[in-house]
């Protein structure tokens, strides 16, 4: 077995954090191996003075680190399993989703403590066009604005600064820096569903890494990377990446396997909430069972919604 791995990590507060956690776990599994990081800027992280929508696309948040890990400057990279692109790069893969934390949004506010409770034309940030669209559709009257930074900036800027009223964030971002204290509601998934895989780490690796694959399974977790694939299936099966209003949470659970979706205009005026539940004690293939879904919604309301996106 190698003597050390090297993890490469984007630079903000959260991703440090989530690699931090990622290698004391790798650390803990295998005693004695030497665990090292290193600091990779991305595109996401340099261009700030821009809604996301507008400078998307695949790899905003990761290409750097998967160049450099294809030139085998790194071994693997920890992501936010929501930025990743649902169809894996060339030569690289997911090797291992540890256990999935909080998956909701949150209302970060100082002032009010849940969404119907904002008054009306209360200034909402968020980068997120999903966030935006559900928010939307529950309450028309606010006026949802771009906001972007990391965690603490976003923060601050509701809760310090003044310059909005609430914002919409990740509760597990928020959970893994020790920011918990800035949440004023957890949004529950009936009013708004998360991203597809939200709450969960992946963590890439070059596909012919066998030994490490091999290493990195004593900390993947089934469950999450039932619930992710399953998300992630149905997010390919609509066409949408992460900047299209399209929420997703699956369910592995002792009953009856569950997923639920939705998908929205950008304006929230428009949408589609929908639920697929397998049969008690089943366990079906999570691709399928994400494809079929998505082919439900196709059949129906969504795909118009869908096209008028794309």
């Amino acid at each position: 077995m190698r003597s050390s791995i090297t993890i490469g990590t984007r630079g903000s507060q959260l991703a440090k954090t989530q690699t931090g956690h990622v290698a004391d776990m790798i650390r803990t599994a295998h005693p004695g191996l030497e665990v090292n990081t290193k600091i990779i800027t991305t595109k996401g992280d340099v261009i700030l003075d821009k809604p996301l929508a507008e400078i998307g696309g695949k790899g905003l948040f990761t290409l750097e680190l998967e160049t450099e890990l294809r030139d085998g400057s790194i071994d693997l990279a920890v992501h936010s399993l929501k930025d990743l692109p649902t169809d894996d790069p060339d030569g690289l893969t997911i090797a291992a989703m540890p256990e999935r934390v909080t998956p909701n949004d949150v209302l970060v506010c100082g002032k009010w403590a849940a969404i119907y409770e904002l008054p009306e034309n209360a200034i909402v940030g968020t980068s997120s066009l999903r966030r935006k669209a559900q928010l939307l559709a529950h309450r028309p009257d606010l006026d949802v604005r771009d906001l972007r930074g990391n965690v603490d900036t976003r923060c601050r800027k509701v809760l310090e600064d003044g310059e909005y009223d609430a914002a919409i964030l990740a509760a597990a971002g928020l959970e893994r820096i020790d920011r918990a204290d800035a949440i004023a509601q957890v949004i529950p998934a009936e009013i708004m569903l998360p991203a597809a895989s939200q709450g969960v780490l992946g963590i890439q690796t070059r596909a012919d890494d066998d030994e490490l694959i091999g290493m990195l399974a004593a900390i993947h977790h089934d469950q999450t990377w039932w619930e992710a694939t399953a998300e992630r299936a149905l997010l390919e099966g609509l066409g949408g990446g992460c900047q299209v209003p399209i929420g997703a949470l699956a369910s592995l659970n002792e009953t009856h396997p569950v997923l639920e979706a939705c998908v929205y205009s950008l304006d929230g005026q428009r949408g589609l909430r929908t639920a697929l539940k397998a049969s008690p004690g089943d366990r079906p293939d999570p691709s399928e069972f994400g494809r079929q879904l998505a082919d439900s919604i196709l059949e129906g309301e969504g795909k118009e919604i869908i096209a008028e996106l794309n």
